[in-house]
C-alpha cells in the first residue's frame, strides 16, 4: 500500500472539518485530495474465523426469532456491528462511517459545508466547544471556546460521543438548531437558537502594525487546510516587501487541520532541519518517535515572533505554537491551548464506509506530551465577556507591546 501524505482531527481538516468541525482538530494522513488508504481486512486465523462465526450466528437468531423479520436490514445490522466494535474502544477520535457518513465526511473536510460552524470535542463526558469559526452563525451568536454543549434540540448530549453530536447539530442551510449551553461563570444554562448556513471557512487574513519607524506584521490563520500554505506564501511575500521586522501569529481559535501544512509553514520561522514535532506511533508491539523536521526557506528565522493562542487552539495550532516556542524561544500570549495532541488516519473499507483510526500521539520538539496538556503561555492574559461585548482585545494588545519591544 501506498505510503500516505502526512498532514492534521478531524481533524481531518484532525484537522477533519465536519459541519460543526467535530474532527478537525484531530491529526490526518492524507492523500490528494484525501487520503484514499485501503486496508480491507481479510479474517484468516481459526480464531478469527470463529468469532465471524459467533457474528454469523447472531444475525442467525435475529433472522429466526426475531417478531418482525421484514425489519430485518443485514447491511445495518452489519455496520452496527461496526460501530459497536469501534465505540468499544472508548476513543473519541476512532470511528466507523457507514458509505454515508463516509461521503459526508468527505464533503465536509472540503472546506465549504452546511452547519454552524463550530469544532467540538468530548471531555469527561462533556460536549465542549474547542472553537467557533470565524464568520459562522456560531460566532455571531455568541459561542465561546470552552462552552459545554448540554443539549441539543432538548435532546441531552450527557455521555455521546462527537459523531452523534455532529449529525444532530449539522443540517440544511436555513434550519434551525438549538444549542443549550453552559457556561463556567453563568452558573445556569442558556438556550442558543442559531440558523444554519453555508459555512466557508477562510485560511488566514494579513495586517500591519506600526510604532513610529517600526512595523509587524499581523498574520491570523484561521485554519491549517489544504490551501493555507499558498496562501500563506502570497502572505509572506507581502510581509518581506513591507518589509516587517517582526511578526504576531495569531492562532487563537484555530482548531488545527493538515500537519503537512503547518510543517510548511514552521519552516519559514525555523531553521534548515529543526525538530518541528515529534510523533510517537507504534510499531507492531513496540513504539517508536519519529522526528518531523523543518525543510526551510527559513526566510524569518531571525525575525522576533509573538503567538497568540487559547482554549480554542488546537492540534496543528499547538504544533506550530511548541515548535516556535522550543526552538526560537517565541514569545507566547493568550491562554492554555486545548490539548489535542492524537492522529488519526481515515482507512477506505470495500463498500465505501471507512474507518477513522487514532494511529499515534504528537510530541513537543522537547518531547512533552500535548494531548491533555494544551501548550501553557508564557504570559498569560484573558479575555472575559466584557471583553468580548466590547470589541476588546486585551490579548492582542499585549502581543502588539512586546514585538514592538523586541524590534
Amino acid at each position: 500500500m501506498e505510503e500516505p501524505k502526512k498532514s492534521e482531527e478531524l481533524n481531518k481538516y484532525f484537522i477533519i472539518i465536519f459541519s460543526l468541525l467535530g474532527a478537525f482538530a484531530a491529526g490526518f494522513y492524507l492523500k490528494e485530495p484525501l487520503m484514499e488508504a485501503v486496508s480491507v481486512y481479510q479474517p484468516s486465523s481459526p480464531k478469527i474465523q470463529l468469532e465471524f462465526s459467533y457474528l454469523n450466528d447472531v444475525l442467525h437468531q435475529l433472522e429466526a426469532h426475531f417478531v418482525n423479520p421484514e425489519d430485518i436490514d443485514k447491511n445495518k445490522l452489519i455496520y452496527g456491528a461496526a460501530k459497536g466494535m469501534v465505540e468499544s474502544l472508548e476513543d473519541p477520535y476512532t470511528s466507523f462511517f457507514d458509505p454515508e457518513e463516509t461521503k459526508s465526511f468527505k464533503e465536509d473536510i472540503s472546506g465549504q459545508f452546511e452547519g454552524v460552524g463550530i469544532q467540538i470535542e468530548v471531555r469527561d463526558d462533556r460536549l465542549k466547544v474547542v472553537a467557533p469559526l470565524e464568520n459562522t452563525p456560531a460566532k455571531r451568536a455568541g459561542i465561546l471556546a470552552g462552552d459545554e454543549i448540554l443539549g441539543v434540540d432538548g435532546i441531552s448530549t450527557i455521555g455521546m460521543n462527537v459523531d452523534k453530536a455532529v449529525t444532530l447539530i449539522k443540517g440544511p442551510k436555513g434550519t434551525e438548531v438549538v444549542l443549550t449551553i453552559y457556561r463556567n461563570d453563568w452558573g445556569e444554562t442558556k438556550d442558543f437558537t442559531i440558523v444554519r448556513d453555508t459555512i466557508t471557512v477562510p485560511s488566514l487574513e494579513l495586517s500591519f502594525k506600526e510604532s513610529g519607524k517600526k512595523k509587524a506584521a499581523y498574520l491570523k490563520i484561521f485554519q491549517f487546510s489544504d490551501v493555507v500554505y499558498g496562501d500563506f506564501q502570497k502572505a509572506a511575500r507581502e510581509i518581506i516587501s513591507q518589509d516587517a521586522q517582526g511578526i504576531i501569529i495569531d492562532l487563537r481559535n484555530n482548531p488545527g487541520g493538515l500537519l503537512d501544512q503547518a510543517q510548511d509553514i514552521a519552516g519559514w520561522f525555523l531553521k534548515s532541519r529543526e525538530i518541528v514535532l515529534k510523533e510517537e506511533i507504534r510499531e507492531g508491539d513496540d513504539y517508536k518517535i519519529k522526528d518531523y523536521l523543518s525543510f526551510g526557506p527559513s526566510n524569518f528565522s531571525s525575525k522576533p515572533v509573538v503567538v497568540l493562542i487559547n482554549q480554542g487552539s488546537a492540534s496543528a495550532s499547538e504544533i506550530l505554537t511548541a515548535a516556535l516556542r522550543d526552538n526560537r524561544n517565541a514569545v507566547i500570549i493568550g491562554e492554555t491551548s486545548f490539548g489535542k495532541g492524537k492522529v488519526q488516519q481515515l482507512f477506505s473499507l470495500q463498500d465505501k464506509s471507512s474507518i477513522k483510526i487514532t494511529i499515534a500521539n504528537w510530541l513537543t520538539p522537547n518531547g512533552e506530551q500535548i494531548d491533555g496538556n494544551g501548550i501553557k503561555p508564557d504570559i498569560e492574559v484573558e479575555m472575559t465577556a466584557e471583553d468580548y461585548e466590547n470589541d476588546r482585545d486585551p490579548q492582542l494588545d499585549k502581543a502588539v507591546e512586546i514585538i514592538f519591544s523586541k524590534i
